[in-house]
């Protein structure tokens, strides 16, 4: 469907990365001009690998880049929890045949780097978005009829909406919202290492979790298994200061000392380690303003521990779509929809996230504790308990104002 827009201005998209493509992408095939302003000299991306759910594909499949990203993709046998203190297997969560078939798409791992091409071949392609590299947003003005964005130049930027997908940092959001961030106190270091240097034993085509006191360990394929993507994290004993600089394998040794060696091998491989101290914000129930809105880690930065970062900010960048149609283009009243469709699934990642990392990093009676929560559940029962997050797709992403609906009519 495209939309027949009076107004030729461009919609203006704060930030080239996952979210902010996934928003040119989808804001394009409605027929929008779009201009993405980044920052950085190139668009690229840095990273290393992350985790697809199937609302990852639906979302891919809504943006008519789904055959590119499975291309790109490493389809995973199963998740697995393992107890990193004494290798005990807590969960083995198949997903495969019966997996796809209840939720329609696979769970799958890729780099960063890829999902970001995936997009950006999209978007290059609509032939409706304009990339302006080297771009910071400095300064926002708004009115009834449209924004204008001022760069580090002096450069004025008129459109008739602005889409602040600038990430966890984001100009946007510090503009209209204002909040401070939260430093988690949980240190992550991420590494991709090659396959001829990754454990032969520890080679499965899975999504795997070591979980142990104060501490974890996540490691899969990528790139077609000729890679493994190694993330270890840690609660860290000093005080954090919210950012990425270089890291040290003693540092990291340092809190891995009560893992077992299957586990602690893991830590000896990359060689090298770039060390980021996480935050992320409290939710809040309004990232619209008028005709300017958030979208992905602008609007709901969260921390790791539930895998879904980049595909909240690709169903953010769908559901901005599906309102703006229901909308008939009227950017004000899409905007106010998309947000009442996004807040509370959003901000459920962001609370349930904080609470996983409370379940991984336990220790004691507590370790315990989580090791029964999950013994002899049975796969039906795991795929029930995930329905509310890979169970989204186009067909329900407004679902939610829907309900709203129904609410206030009562």
């Amino acid at each position: 469907m495209l939309i027949k827009s009076k107004d030729s201005r461009p919609v203006l998209v704060a930030g080239g990365g996952i979210g902010g493509l996934a928003a040119a992408l989808s804001l394009s095939r409605l027929g929008y001009s779009v201009r993405v302003l980044e920052q950085a000299a190139e668009m690229g991306e840095i990273g290393a690998g992350i985790q697809l759910g199937p609302n990852a594909f639906s979302a891919f499949d809504a943006l008519g880049v789904g055959e590119k990203a499975r291309e790109r993709s490493v389809y995973t046998e199963y998740l697995l929890m393992q107890d990193a203190v004494d290798d005990h297997t807590i969960c083995h969560i198949p997903t495969q045949d019966a997996f796809i078939k209840r939720f329609g798409n696979p769970y799958a791992v890729i780099h960063r780097a890829d999902v970001h091409q995936t997009l950006l071949d999209g978007a290059q392609e609509s032939k409706l978005v304009d990339f302006r590299t080297s771009t910071r947003v400095e300064k926002i003005e708004q009115n009834a009829n449209g924004v204008s964005v001022v760069d580090q130049n002096g450069v004025r930027h008129e459109g008739q909406a602005l889409i602040g997908a600038d990430g966890v940092k984001s100009v946007v959001r510090a503009h209209f919202v204002g909040d401070p961030h939260r430093v988690t106190g949980h240190v992550v270091y991420r590494a991709v290492v090659d396959k001829a240097d990754f454990p032969q034993e520890l080679q499965w085509n899975a999504a795997a979790l070591w979980v142990g006191p104060h501490c974890h360990l996540v490691h899969y394929p990528l790139r077609a298994g000729e890679q493994y993507n190694v993330v270890v994290t840690f609660q860290s004993r000093e005080q954090e200061e919210w950012g990425v600089k270089d890291g040290s394998s003693s540092e990291v040794q340092s809190y891995f000392a009560g893992v077992c060696d299957k586990a602690r091998q893991l830590t000896l491989l990359p060689k090298s380690w770039r060390r980021w101290a996480t935050a992320d914000r409290e939710p809040i129930a309004q990232w619209s303003f008028g005709r300017s809105t958030l979208l992905g880690d602008a609007a709901h930065p969260t921390t790791q521990y539930m895998a879904q970062g980049a595909c909240m900010a690709m169903e953010d960048a769908v559901t901005l779509g599906e309102c703006l149609k229901l909308s008939d283009g009227d950017f004000v009243q899409a905007l106010d929809l998309y947000q009442k469709a996004r807040v509370a699934r959003t901000a459920r990642i962001v609370l349930s996230s904080r609470e996983m990392g409370r379940l991984y990093h336990a220790k004691g009676v507590e370790r315990l504790v989580r090791n029964e929560l999950w013994r002899g559940r049975s796969t039906d029962r795991f795929y029930d308990a995930m329905e509310w997050l890979y169970g989204w797709k186009l067909e329900n992403c407004l679902s939610a104002i829907d309900q709203r609906t129904t609410y206030d009519a009562n």
